[in-house]
């Protein structure tokens, strides 16, 4: 299985979600998460991320490969949409304003020095006494914050004390292949 998506593949994915979240939302059966593809078909982890008019409405995904990937899309999709509780489910009238990003996961791998986070390529896990925060490699990019300010909201995130990282929680990095539809 390759961990880069082709063109093609990404758009299929892209296609699978819209349709999902589409089919859902208007009363109609969701279409099947099937394809011969075989790097679709093997297990990924991955996020839906769900803008409205350049706005977070909705981000959910399975970190580790549970299941295959054209299943994990479909089934995120829909929890993206309908499941995330910090937002409003989206509403059919809002479909031609929604904009769907992918995330495509590497593998989480422990790291032992904070200093090997790479801002812009490593998505973080921070997890200590059975919380965990997770976010995305392109956060930290998308609000201009520096390794330490990413490892804060990472403890945050978790529920942890914003320094937990200097403090014996652990952390694992990933890489993710993002893509979306165009704005």
């Amino acid at each position: 299985m390759s961990e880069h998506l082709t063109a093609a593949q990404q758009d299929f994915l892209l296609r699978l979600a819209r349709e999902t979240i589409t089919s859902h939302l208007r009363g109609m059966k969701e279409p099947p998460a099937a394809t011969d593809d075989p790097d679709l078909k093997g297990k990924r982890g991955a996020f839906v991320t769900l803008h409205i008019d350049g706005d977070l409405r909705g981000c959910i995904g399975y970190p580790l490969p549970y299941k295959p990937l054209v299943e994990t899309i479909a089934e995120m999709s829909l929890a993206a949409a309908t499941q995330d509780r910090r937002f409003e489910s989206i509403r059919e009238s809002e479909l031609d304003r929604l904009r769907i990003e992918i995330s495509a996961l590497t593998l989480p791998r422990p790291i032992q020095d904070p200093a090997e986070v790479e801002v812009g390529r490593h998505g973080i896990i921070v997890s200590k006494g059975g919380r965990q925060g997770l976010l995305l490699p392109q956060v930290p990019t998308e609000y201009g914050w520096d390794r330490e300010t990413f490892l804060r909201h990472g403890c945050l995130k978790a529920g942890l004390p914003d320094d937990a990282w200097k403090k014996g929680a652990a952390i694992q990095v990933f890489e993710a292949q993002v893509f979306s539809e165009p704005e």
